[in-house]
């Protein structure tokens, strides 16, 4: 598994930023959430040009355990339909990301449920 060091990001470029997405055609703050995004990437990547380059979509997926306890509208074994699902492209989320070029991964941090192996699929249960 690949090690990644994060470094605290710089706010050098937020002036320059802000004024960038400010400029745009647009009524101040008009698209919201995205505009925050927009910032937050240019900060990240220290560029007044941000780009998104082989982004994934990663799907975090466990099991609770509270359905033993009659609360939850759906039985456990949704949950791993779920996942089988989304590691065959059948989900909502693969619509949108194959529509956006973006990769999708599920990391199984506590299915109750052996998958078979996949590209798709993460194991990190704790307890197996």
């Amino acid at each position: 598994m690949k090690k990644f060091s994060i470094s605290k990001v710089s706010q050098e470029l937020n002036p320059s930023l802000l004024k960038k997405i400010n400029s745009k055609t647009k009524p101040l703050g008009a698209l919201g959430f995205l505009e925050e995004l927009a910032l937050k990437i240019g900060l990240i990547q220290s560029t007044l040009t941000p780009a998104l380059k082989d982004p994934h979509l990663i799907v975090f997926a466990a099991d609770h355990g509270i359905t033993q306890e009659g609360v939850s509208a759906y039985p456990q074994e949704v949950t791993y339909q779920m996942v089988m699902n989304f590691v065959n492209g059948g989900a909502a989320v693969n619509v949108f990301a194959r529509q956006h070029n973006i990769a999708v991964i599920v990391v199984d941090a506590g299915v109750n449920f052996n998958f078979p192996p996949s590209k798709q699929l993460i194991d990190l249960k704790i307890d197996k």
